[in-house]
Protein backbone atom coordinates (compact mmCIF):
# COMPACT_ATOMS: atom_id res chain seq x y z
CA UNK A 1 0.00 0.00 0.00
CA UNK A 2 1.41 3.78 -1.14
CA UNK A 3 2.08 5.84 1.55
CA UNK A 4 0.47 9.67 1.38
CA UNK A 5 1.16 12.40 3.74
CA UNK A 6 -2.59 14.28 3.80
CA UNK A 7 -2.31 18.09 5.24
CA UNK A 8 -4.91 19.04 7.15
CA UNK A 9 -5.35 23.15 7.42
CA UNK A 10 -7.76 25.21 9.84
CA UNK A 11 -9.01 28.58 9.99
CA UNK A 12 -12.25 28.20 12.52
CA UNK A 13 -14.51 25.86 11.25
CA UNK A 14 -12.88 26.08 7.47
CA UNK A 15 -10.25 23.46 5.60
CA UNK A 16 -8.12 24.14 2.69
CA UNK A 17 -9.22 21.75 -0.09
CA UNK A 18 -7.79 21.88 -3.42
CA UNK A 19 -9.47 20.03 -6.38
CA UNK A 20 -7.97 17.90 -9.15
CA UNK A 21 -10.37 17.59 -11.89
CA UNK A 22 -13.42 17.62 -10.87
CA UNK A 23 -12.88 16.11 -7.04
CA UNK A 24 -12.29 18.27 -4.06
CA UNK A 25 -9.61 16.59 -2.13
CA UNK A 26 -7.31 17.86 1.06
CA UNK A 27 -3.82 19.10 -0.22
CA UNK A 28 -1.14 16.24 -0.18
CA UNK A 29 0.86 13.67 -1.82
CA UNK A 30 2.93 10.68 -2.01
CA UNK A 31 6.62 10.50 -0.45
CA UNK A 32 9.94 10.90 -2.11
CA UNK A 33 12.73 8.26 -1.76
CA UNK A 34 13.83 8.86 1.58
CA UNK A 35 11.19 11.78 2.14
CA UNK A 36 10.31 11.67 5.91
CA UNK A 37 6.24 12.11 5.88
CA UNK A 38 5.90 15.61 7.79
CA UNK A 39 8.51 16.81 4.95
CA UNK A 40 6.42 15.68 2.60
CA UNK A 41 3.31 17.11 3.96
CA UNK A 42 4.78 20.53 4.34
CA UNK A 43 6.33 19.75 0.30
CA UNK A 44 3.29 18.89 -1.22
CA UNK A 45 0.89 21.87 0.27
CA UNK A 46 3.91 24.06 -0.79
CA UNK A 47 3.65 22.50 -4.34
CA UNK A 48 -0.24 22.42 -4.65
CA UNK A 49 -1.11 25.85 -2.64
CA UNK A 50 1.88 27.85 -2.87
CA UNK A 51 1.60 27.97 1.00
CA UNK A 52 4.23 27.46 3.66
CA UNK A 53 3.19 25.68 6.50
CA UNK A 54 4.77 26.50 9.97
CA UNK A 55 5.21 23.03 11.14
CA UNK A 56 3.32 19.59 10.28
CA UNK A 57 2.03 17.78 13.03
CA UNK A 58 0.88 14.17 13.02
CA UNK A 59 -2.72 13.78 13.70
CA UNK A 60 -4.02 10.04 12.96
CA UNK A 61 -3.79 7.44 9.59
CA UNK A 62 -6.22 6.35 7.58
CA UNK A 63 -6.55 3.01 5.58
CA UNK A 64 -7.98 3.93 2.12
CA UNK A 65 -8.68 0.91 -0.80
CA UNK A 66 -5.11 1.91 -2.20
CA UNK A 67 -3.25 4.28 -0.13
CA UNK A 68 -2.28 5.04 3.42
CA UNK A 69 -2.64 8.21 4.41
CA UNK A 70 -0.62 9.70 6.91
CA UNK A 71 -2.66 13.14 8.19
CA UNK A 72 -0.82 16.33 9.06
CA UNK A 73 -2.54 19.68 10.42
CA UNK A 74 -0.07 22.09 8.95
CA UNK A 75 -0.76 25.83 10.51
CA UNK A 76 -0.39 28.08 8.08
CA UNK A 77 -0.32 32.38 8.63
CA UNK A 78 -3.70 33.80 9.06
CA UNK A 79 -2.98 36.73 6.52
CA UNK A 80 -1.60 33.90 3.71
CA UNK A 81 -3.80 33.15 0.86
CA UNK A 82 -3.79 29.96 -1.11
CA UNK A 83 -2.56 29.80 -4.81
CA UNK A 84 -3.40 26.47 -7.34
CA UNK A 85 -0.43 25.67 -8.79
CA UNK A 86 1.31 22.25 -9.84
CA UNK A 87 -0.93 19.43 -10.94
CA UNK A 88 -4.61 21.26 -8.88
CA UNK A 89 -6.88 23.18 -10.55
CA UNK A 90 -8.40 25.27 -7.61
CA UNK A 91 -7.74 25.65 -4.10
CA UNK A 92 -10.13 27.23 -1.49
CA UNK A 93 -11.32 27.53 2.23
CA UNK A 94 -14.32 25.11 3.13
CA UNK A 95 -16.83 25.06 5.74
CA UNK A 96 -16.28 21.96 7.39
CA UNK A 97 -19.99 20.85 7.25
CA UNK A 98 -20.02 21.75 3.25
CA UNK A 99 -17.42 18.88 2.91
CA UNK A 100 -20.03 16.16 3.24
CA UNK A 101 -22.12 17.70 0.02
CA UNK A 102 -18.76 18.10 -2.61
CA UNK A 103 -17.60 16.02 -4.93
CA UNK A 104 -14.92 14.30 -3.04
CA UNK A 105 -12.29 11.49 -2.91
CA UNK A 106 -14.28 9.28 -0.60
CA UNK A 107 -11.12 9.35 2.03
CA UNK A 108 -11.63 13.30 2.14
CA UNK A 109 -15.44 12.92 3.23
CA UNK A 110 -13.95 9.78 6.07
CA UNK A 111 -10.40 12.01 7.17
CA UNK A 112 -12.72 15.33 7.71
CA UNK A 113 -15.21 13.33 9.73
CA UNK A 114 -12.89 11.71 11.62
CA UNK A 115 -11.26 14.99 12.74
CA UNK A 116 -14.38 15.67 14.59
CA UNK A 117 -13.78 18.23 16.84
CA UNK A 118 -9.73 17.69 16.99
CA UNK A 119 -8.83 21.23 16.33
CA UNK A 120 -12.09 23.15 16.67
CA UNK A 121 -11.82 26.51 17.27
CA UNK A 122 -7.94 26.99 16.64
CA UNK A 123 -6.45 29.06 14.11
Amino acid sequence: MRKRATVICRRGNRILLVARRTKWALPGGMLKRGEHLSDAALRELKEETRLSGKSAKFLFHHRGRQKHHHVFFCDVAKSAKPRASNEISRCRWVHVSDVSRLATSSPTKVIVKALGGAHRGKR
